[in-house]
């Protein structure tokens, strides 16, 4: 069947492609407004784009008519910190994913703990165990107030207990037990069920 996705409603071509690209990687991002105002939100059209320099790219949908905060507050300060999703961390996630007004610090809301960045004002999420400080390099609007960023990897903080070896930058990434977000209805998916196959020469 052959989707004309200029003749589908919105909604439509949002389920056609969230249930087709899968799984795809969690975005947890922090940023600070202008006025102090931590936010902390989780966006699934995100991942990395290249590593010279180290790039992600985070596809942001607007809500209500306006902008998120969360590219409110990156596109008025151009940071923001991209915080990788554990199964630990999977229910304080979802909590943050609530609608809330742009005073209320959702950090606080799930009773997380921000931990102090190192090149950004933003804080990172504590029990995070691997998070990117990043800097904005452009932003493109894709769609009425849909906006998608192209961010720089300044750092990236990866808890000790899941460096392999530092010198070599080797990750026990099955250990990290980060999750995906797959289709509508509050799907996702563990990132154990690994197959491997030996890339061709």
């Amino acid at each position: 069947m052959i989707f004309d996705m200029g003749a589908l409603p919105p909604q439509d071509r949002y389920k056609i492609m969230t249930a087709t690209i899968v799984p795809r990687p969690i975005a947890w991002i922090t940023t600070l407004s202008r006025n102090g105002v931590v936010n902390a939100a989780p966006f699934s059209f995100f991942n990395m784009m290249g590593n010279d320099p180290p790039t992600v790219a985070i596809g942001i949908m607007p809500k209500a008519g306006l902008l998120k905060d969360t590219a409110a507050n990156i596109l008025e300060t151009g940071e923001f910190v991209v915080n990788l999703v554990a199964e630990a961390d999977a229910s304080a996630m979802n909590l943050t994913c609530i609608d809330a007004p742009p005073e209320v610090d959702e950090l606080a809301l799930a009773e997380l703990e921000g931990a102090a960045s190192r090149f950004v004002a933003p804080p990172r999420i504590r029990t995070a165990r691997v998070a990117f400080e990043c800097q904005a390099l452009t932003s493109l609007v894709t769609g009425p107030l849909q906006t998608i960023v192209i961010g720089r990897v300044l750092c990236a903080h990866v808890e000790d207990r899941f460096v392999l070896d530092a010198e070599r930058c080797h990750i026990d990434t099955v250990a990290l037990e980060l999750v995906a977000r797959m289709h509508g209805g509050g799907a996702y998916l563990r990132s154990s069920d690994l197959f491997h196959l030996e890339r061709p020469s």
